[in-house]
């Protein structure tokens, strides 16, 4: 069947109109991509191999945990391991003390942070370059070496055997992460979005909370996310600076109750462990979004 072109009137006919090509059903990918995928996943595997080993080892029974030929399976899962860490004293007190902690440093972190970020990038004060090279400078000293300078100023405070002394020092050691990582964020809102608010009427404290700080907000999850890992897997505050009172301890120190000095029990050792990243996992997976998301197209001119 021939197909017709009506034109207007005077107008001179043209060729036939073409159907536009079919689409394929597949794109051929590019060997560049296809590389880069496999890679992808094979880094991404062997990231997540010992999260797979750690949860196969807290299932597997005594028997084939001791023994001495490792296999990458298990035909007789058993829940003991995590039926003795559930039953252990006071490990719903060590999970509740470890959320307490994590919980008020990635809070008290983020809202100090976001306002020390704004006011060093947003005011012009004298020492405020030397401000910025101290949280530089903060950042280079390793933690075990301030860690028994900390622990005398955590007796003579009266903070020891309490969350306090769990709860300010890794509020210190998070705050310079965290101020140079929004100062970036800060800076990236323009003047002119600021000049403008105060045009139209807005105070300061509403242009930082209602206009600037949901700007800044992907940094702060970002950040988040820093300060609740280091302070939920500390062992070395918690170890140093809890003594006596147990009650006060984290849930990393439930761990060494499973090492013991004629066998460790590794059963054990590993469902608590599953048990401590559960935690972390749901928190990455709620901020996850706004983790991966800037502020491309959030601010215009």
């Amino acid at each position: 069947m021939s197909t017709t072109v009506r034109t207007p009137a005077g107008a001179p006919a043209g060729p036939p109109a073409r159907r536009p090509a079919p689409r394929t059903a597949f794109r051929v990918r590019r060997p560049g991509r296809l590389a880069a995928e496999a890679a992808a996943l094979v880094i991404a595997a062997a990231v997540a191999f010992p999260l797979y080993w750690m949860v196969l080892s807290a299932l597997k029974p005594a028997g084939e945990i001791q023994s001495t030929q490792a296999r990458p399976w298990t035909l007789a899962p058993s829940l003991d391991s995590f039926r003795r860490v559930f039953e252990q004293q006071d490990f719903a007190r060590y999970f509740l003390n470890s959320l307490v902690v994590a919980g008020t440093v990635v809070i008290a972190s983020a809202l100090i942070a976001f306002l020390a970020a704004t006011a060093v990038t947003r005011f012009r004060f004298r020492f405020r370059t030397t401000l910025l090279i101290m949280f530089l400078v903060a950042q280079m000293v390793p933690v075990e070496a301030l860690t028994i300078p900390l622990f005398f100023l955590m007796r003579d405070f009266g903070q020891l055997n309490t969350l306090g002394s769990l709860i300010l020092p890794h509020l210190a050691f998070s705050l310079p992460f965290a101020i140079w990582m929004l100062r970036g964020f800060v800076k990236a809102v323009p003047d002119a979005l600021e000049e403008a608010a105060y045009i139209d009427g807005a105070s300061r404290t509403r242009f930082l909370w209602q206009i600037l700080f949901p700007l800044v907000f992907p940094g702060l999850v970002a950040t988040s996310v820093f300060s609740f890992i280091s302070t939920w897997n500390d062992f070395l505050f918690a170890k140093s600076f809890i003594i006596s009172d147990t009650s006060q301890s984290t849930l990393p120190m439930a761990l060494l109750v499973f090492f013991k000095p004629d066998e460790n029990d590794w059963g054990g050792i590993m469902a608590a462990s599953t048990v401590m990243t559960i935690p972390v996992l749901v928190f990455f997976v709620l901020v996850q979004r706004r983790l991966v998301s800037g502020l491309g197209g959030a601010v215009k001119d």
